[in-house]
């Protein structure tokens, strides 16, 4: 029987992502290759075939990636696990859309970015996860003023999301420092789950 190719070349995020999970529901295949044309996808979908307990080799092909997946043998898990979705009752989800807080001054818009993430812990164990979309997505780069209080975030247990489209959008995906590059239906799940969201 050949191996089920599903071609994903020019399918923005998070249409790769999504074709694997349909693919996986549907028929549980025991093997699968993916193509896609960008880094962010590549990235993408190897997270969520992890998070399925497939294993994920990637092949740079003309054009973009071929993504080839292969079932460990354990059962799939879903996309939050047991523990994560029995912890969310009380949940908060943080999302970030900017690099700065507020209009009108952006050198003081930093300053409450930085206040803001410094005050996090505050929120104590509900504090669960952080997703950084747009612009957003330079706090969590290498240059970042923020980033030592977001890699403390990070070693204290929040789940550290940074919107893959957006890094390769700005030319950010090699430059990420902290958190996981993630895509539109975690970012979704996310805010769907979760007991509160918050913007600043």
């Amino acid at each position: 029987m050949s191996v089920i190719e599903l071609n994903c070349l020019s399918l923005s995020c998070p249409q790769p992502v999504i074709q694997c999970k349909n693919l996986i529901e549907q028929d549980a295949p025991s093997a699968f290759t993916i193509l896609v044309d960008n880094d962010a996808a590549r990235d993408n979908v190897v997270r969520f075939l992890s998070s399925r307990e497939y294993s994920a080799e990637s092949e740079q092909i003309e054009g973009g990636w071929r993504i080839i997946a292969s079932a460990s043998g354990v059962q799939p898990c879903e996309i939050l696990t047991d523990d994560e979705l029995s912890s969310v009752d009380s949940s908060i989800c943080v999302f970030i859309t900017s690099a700065v807080i507020g209009r009108g001054d952006d050198e003081l818009g930093a300053k409450l970015m930085k206040n803001f993430l410094a005050t996090l812990p505050e929120l104590g164990k509900s504090l669960w996860r952080i997703v950084m979309v747009n612009g957003a997505v330079t706090l969590a780069t290498e240059d970042s003023h923020v980033l030592e209080e977001l890699k403390a975030l990070e070693t204290a247990g929040v789940d550290i999301l940074v919107c893959g489209t957006c890094l390769d959008h700005f030319s950010l995906l090699d430059k990420k420092a902290v958190g996981e590059t993630t895509n539109m239906l975690d970012i979704v799940t996310s805010m769907q789950v979760a007991a509160k969201v918050i913007r600043p």
